[in-house]
């Protein structure tokens, strides 16, 4: 399993990557779970990690607007992210997720094919009124993603575990791997979920607060990184 943890600087970048992190993913999340930050900030990430590990961007928690993700999307990988993560948090149905990842995938993939593209549901879709991490397996297939995740929509110190249990999570992955996808698991992880998810097997696991002690508006000890991962193994 890959380790990703989400920086909000560089200075926080460099720890992740002294600590042994795989994935260095930008993110903002004074704009949500999955808030964009801005492009100069991916860029002084992509500039200080440089080819040592690949940077993942998130775009923000989405509405249905296939337009405004595309553009989004490709200013991501301008900047420089190597991982361009959509937030399907307003996408109501399977129909909505398709046009919205098909969009998103020819921007980034037109521009670069190399670029990986990551559609994100979210494992307490039901209370956010979302559309279910379930069906997004098939409709990233079709649509030429490469990762599908789960994440959490609200950050209230509930894990994705709570709402979508061990076997979910498990069928989530076993979904995404029998549609030739890889596969992400976030959401509050924290060390007791350590075994779990080495019974699941997630391709990706994404973590914050864990590696902040807890508290994900704290910053990131390169310590607590190492740690996590080691957990992993």
């Amino acid at each position: 399993m890959k380790l990703l943890v989400s920086p909000l600087s560089v200075e926080e970048a460099i720890e992740a990557l002294d600590g042994g992190a795989d994935i260095i993913d930008v993110k903002n999340p004074d704009e949500g779970s999955l808030g964009a930050n801005f492009p100069w900030v991916i860029q002084s990430v992509k500039t200080a990690v440089g080819k040592k590990v690949p940077v993942s961007a998130t775009i923000g928690d989405m509405e249905f607007k296939p337009g405004t993700a595309a553009l989004a999307a490709l200013g991501a990988a301008l900047a420089g992210a190597d991982y361009i993560k959509v937030g399907l948090f307003g996408v109501k149905n399977e129909e909505q997720a398709f046009r919205m990842m098909k969009k998103v995938s020819k921007a980034v993939k037109d521009y670069n094919p190399d670029k990986k593209v990551v559609a994100a549901g979210y494992a307490d879709y039901t209370r956010i009124n979302s559309v279910s991490p379930f069906v997004l397996p098939s409709v990233c297939e079709k649509a030429d993603v490469d990762i599908v995740m789960v994440d959490t929509g609200i950050k209230d110190g509930k894990s994705s575990f709570e709402f979508m249990g061990e076997d979910g999570l498990s069928e989530f992955v076993e979904l995404a791997h029998s549609c030739g996808l890889e596969c992400a698991l976030a959401g509050t992880l924290k060390f007791e979920n350590v075994d779990a998810l080495k019974r699941i097997k997630p391709d990706i696991v994404g973590v914050r607060g864990v590696v902040c002690g807890g508290d994900r508006k704290s910053s990131i000890k390169k310590e607590l990184v190492k740690k996590f991962k080691e957990s992993l193994m």
